[in-house]
C-alpha cells in the first residue's frame, strides 16, 4: 500500500474526510445482484482511458467469473474471487502506477492496468462479492498494519455472522484464513456501506458512517462514469 505515514496521522486524515460533504456512499454501483452491462462498461472505459489492450480480456474474464459464480456457496465465491484478483493483478505502488501517493482504483481500472496496491485488491473483491449477493454487513474493507512488513496494508474481511471471527482475503497470500491465524496483521479500522469501525481492546466499535469518506466517494463516482448503475444499498 502506498500510504506509509504513521497510523495516528492516518486516523486524523480519516476523521477529516468524514466531515466532507456528499452522500455518494449511501449509493452503490448497482443493486447487489442487478446485472451489469459489460458492453456499456467497456465502451465507457475505452472512452475514459483509451484502448484497454490486454485489460479487455481481464475484464471479460471478470464478467465470466461473476456469471458462473452466482449459484455457488459464499465460501466458494470468496475463494474464487480472492484468487482471481490475486492472480490477475500484480502489486505496484501508487506512486509508480499513478504518480500519486495514494490512489484508489475502481475494479475496471485495476483490470485495465492489471496492477494496483493493497486497497485496490480489497475494493475489487468487495464489489465482486457484493454483486454476487454477499450482504454488505458481512464484508468490511479493513486497514491493518502488516507487522512483518512494518507498513500499512488493506485487506477484505468476511463475517459469516456478526459475532464470528472474520476470514481475511489478502493480496499477500491466496489462502483465506481466520483473522486469529493472521498474527502478522494488526487491525486498525474497517468500513463498508453501513459504517466505520475502530479496533481496540474491547473489540470493534462502530464510530460513524462512511457517507463522506472522500476517497471512497471518488471510487463510486468513477464507477458511475464507467457505466455502473448507481442504486441504494440497504
Amino acid at each position: 500500500m502506498a500510504v506509509r505515514f504513521p497510523i495516528p496521522r492516518m486516523l486524523r486524515w480519516l476523521c477529516g474526510a468524514l466531515l466532507l460533504a456528499g452522500l455518494m456512499l449511501g449509493n452503490v454501483l448497482g443493486d447487489a445482484q442487478a446485472e451489469w452491462d459489460f458492453s456499456l462498461i467497456s465502451r465507457r472505459a475505452q472512452a475514459l482511458y483509451g484502448p484497454l489492450g490486454e485489460g479487455q480480456q481481464r475484464i471479460d474474464d471478470w464478467q465470466q467469473l461473476l456469471a458462473t459464480q452466482k449459484q455457488s456457496s459464499e465460501l466458494e465465491q470468496l475463494n474464487r474471487v480472492n484468487r482471481f484478483f490475486n492472480q490477475r493483478m500484480r502489486y505496484v505502488e501508487d506512486v509508480d502506477l499513478w504518480h500519486q501517493t495514494d490512489y484508489w482504483e475502481t475494479p475496471i481500472e485495476a483490470l485495465w492496468k492489471g496492477a494496483g496496491d493493497c486497497e485496490d485488491y480489497a475494493i475489487a473483491k468487495y464489489f465482486s462479492l457484493r454483486h454476487l449477493g454477499v450482504a454488505s454487513d458481512k464484508l468490511r474493507i479493513t486497514y491493518v498494519k502488516a507487522l512483518r512488513l512494518n507498513r500499512a496494508h488493506m485487506v477484505l474481511t468476511y463475517y459469516s455472522s456478526p459475532d464470528a471471527m472474520p476470514l481475511v482475503l489478502d493480496s499477500l497470500i491466496d489462502d483465506i484464513r481466520p483473522a486469529g491465524q493472521r498474527k502478522d496483521l494488526l487491525p486498525v479500522y474497517a468500513f463498508n456501506a453501513q459504517g466505520l469501525w475502530l479496533s481496540g481492546a474491547k473489540g470493534n466499535q462502530k464510530v460513524g458512517d462512511t457517507k463522506r469518506l472522500s476517497r471512497w466517494q471518488d471510487v463510486l463516482k468513477k464507477m458511475q462514469a464507467e457505466g455502473f448503475p448507481v442504486e441504494s444499498i440497504n
